[in-house]
Parts: C-alpha cells; sequence; structure tokens
C-alpha cells in the first residue's frame, strides 16, 4: 500500500517576537512532496524558555472540523485550514496532546498538571482532572489522588507542572496519561489513578500498541516498543544528519536538538510514524525493525515537530 499523507504541527524553538514560532505542514509520505498550510506568529503567547506558548501542538478530526491545540487555545478550522472558531478557558495552558473519546476531547493542561474534556458538541469545556502526589508521595510521585474540577473557573493558585503531562490517550474507559518526568503511564479512571506500566524519563506520545506499549523515548533518541508491563521489545533509532548540514546549529541542545522525538501515530498495517528534529517525518516497520523513508521540511534544528497526524481528507 502506498504511504498516508500526515499532518504534523510543530514548534520553533527560542523564535523571538515578531517571527513565525510554528506551523503546520501536509506531509505526503509516498512522494516526500509536502507543503506548509499554517504559518503560527501569533503575538499574544509567553516567549519564556524553549517553547511555552510558541507553535501548534495535539491534532484531532471530528467530520469536516480540524481540531489543533496551541498552548493555551483550541483552533478550529476546515479541510482547507480556514479558520472556523477556537476555544480558551483559564485552566489550558501550554497544552500537548489531545484524543478524540466519542463526543469529547481530551486535552492534556501541562502547567496545571490536568486533562480537560471538551464537548464537542456544546463547544464548551465542561470538565477537568488534576492530579497530585499524596503527602506521603516518594520518588515519581505515586501515590497520586485525584480532584475533578469545573475547567472554566479560574485556577487559585499558579501551575505547578509537577508531571509535565503530554500525552493523553483512552482504553476501554480509562484515560492514559503520561508524562517526561514520569516513571509510569497512569490510568484514571473515576476518581481513582493508579501505574499502568513502567516508562524511562523524557517520553513523549506513550499509548497502547498492539499487546503493548509503543512511544518516543525521546532522551534516548529512539523510539520503543514495549510489552504491557513497558518492558522495551523494539528499539528503532531516530533520524539524524551530518551536524553541517543543520540550520540554527548554534542554538543551546537543551534549547534544542536535533534528533528529539515528538509526535507519533500508527497505521492499520503496523507502520509507526514519528516526529523529530529538525522538522523530519520519519516511517518504520516495527516488524522488520527498519527505517521505511523519511522526509525532512527544514534544516533548522529549532524546528520541533509536536503533533502528528494521518489526513482523512
Amino acid at each position: 500500500m502506498p504511504l498516508p499523507t500526515v499532518l504534523m504541527t510543530d514548534v520553533i524553538r527560542s523564535a523571538n517576537q515578531g517571527q513565525s514560532h510554528g506551523g503546520a505542514y501536509l506531509i505526503d509520505l509516498e512522494t516526500g512532496a509536502h507543503r506548509q498550510v499554517l504559518d503560527w506568529d501569533s503575538h499574544e503567547i509567553s516567549w519564556e524558555g524553549r517553547g511555552m506558548g510558541r507553535g501548534l501542538r495535539g491534532i484531532a478530526y471530528d467530520g469536516e472540523n480540524v481540531y489543533v491545540a496551541a498552548s493555551d487555545e483550541l483552533f478550529v478550522f476546515d479541510p482547507r485550514f480556514k479558520l472556523l472558531r477556537s476555544h480558551k478557558c483559564p485552566n489550558l495552558h501550554h497544552a500537548h496532546e489531545v484524543f478524540l473519546d466519542g463526543r469529547r476531547l481530551l486535552v492534556t493542561s501541562t502547567t496545571y498538571d490536568a486533562v480537560l474534556e471538551f464537548d464537542l458538541d456544546q463547544r464548551v469545556f465542561s470538565n477537568a482532572w488534576q492530579i497530585r502526589p499524596e503527602p506521603r508521595a516518594g520518588p515519581g510521585g505515586l501515590p497520586m489522588s485525584v480532584r475533578r474540577f469545573d475547567p472554566r473557573i479560574p485556577p487559585r493558585a499558579p501551575g505547578e507542572d509537577k508531571f509535565h503531562f503530554n500525552s493523553v490517550w483512552v482504553e476501554k474507559g480509562a484515560i492514559l496519561l503520561s508524562g517526561t518526568v514520569l516513571p509510569v503511564m497512569l490510568a484514571l479512571e473515576g476518581a481513582r489513578v493508579s501505574p499502568r506500566a513502567k516508562l524511562p524519563a523524557g517520553t513523549h506520545n506513550a499509548r497502547p500498541f498492539g499487546p503493548g506499549l509503543i512511544y518516543n523515548a525521546t532522551e534516548q533518541d529512539c523510539v520503543i516498543h514495549a510489552d504491557d508491563q513497558g518492558r522495551p521489545r523494539t528499539r528503532l533509532p531516530i533520524v539524524t544528519y551530518d551536524p553541517a548540514a543543520l540550520r540554527s546549529a548554534d542554538t543551546p541542545a537543551d534549547y534544542a536538538r536535533q534528533g528529539f522525538a515528538r509526535g507519533l501515530v500508527t497505521t492499520e498495517d503496523g507502520l509507526v510514524i514519528v516526529g523529530s528534529s529538525p522538522g523530519t517525518v520519519a516511517v518504520y516497520d516495527l516488524a522488520a525493525g527498519r527505517l521505511v523513508k523519511s522526509v525532512n521540511v527544514t534544516m533548522d534544528v529549532r524546528n520541533a515537530p509536536h503533533g502528528l497526524a494521518l489526513w482523512p481528507y
């Protein structure tokens, strides 16, 4: 079968005010053709740190609506990327991934250690859960407790970002959450949260896959397929380039570096598609343990893919 077309969002790390700080690309993985469909230069963001308010993140589709999360706003486009509307919420900040579950869209609010529920029919943020370590918590913040709250009420205190939640998934009614400083994938079920599987530090895009898990082991510069307990079974190396070919290569590595893996989607025939800096989307055959193809849209090391989704239109 031909390789699919994907929509990739990115963040241009360390971009300055007045510059483009991210966007979105349609990438035909079969032909290698790509075009930028959104160029994001909003000035009403936080310019601190590496990414913060910059760029665009998680992607979801509902009918003819293309949902794209920015740091503190949920945008809705049509398939031609005409902006239809947007939605803000006082408890949405430093959003990362999203997940469509029936008629609700789940959005990670990383600053507030929370996952927010957006009602697609009512077009409002309707529910939220905040995860907190209990007073007796040990390394990794376990055990934890859950606080359910109304996301439309402004928070009483600044966010703490204890877990850096960057991924959300739903399986058999459980909301699965993972973050870069969490040693486990969490399962949120009602008022209870519990560990589901082990994860290494620096993980992005952890999600169920077959009889196990798949995730970007970003600090290890690889994609890992693990069993259902989180024990690695297959490691696939991230695409990297000759350093002499990189643009903005003098950017400090803690702000931007090549090989930083983020964004992951799978196909029905078992292919794994992954984003990485600089502006690269790679296709892997997991069963064969090999790289099938990669497409690069820019060699600027600051261009960090964030969201990745198969293009259905």
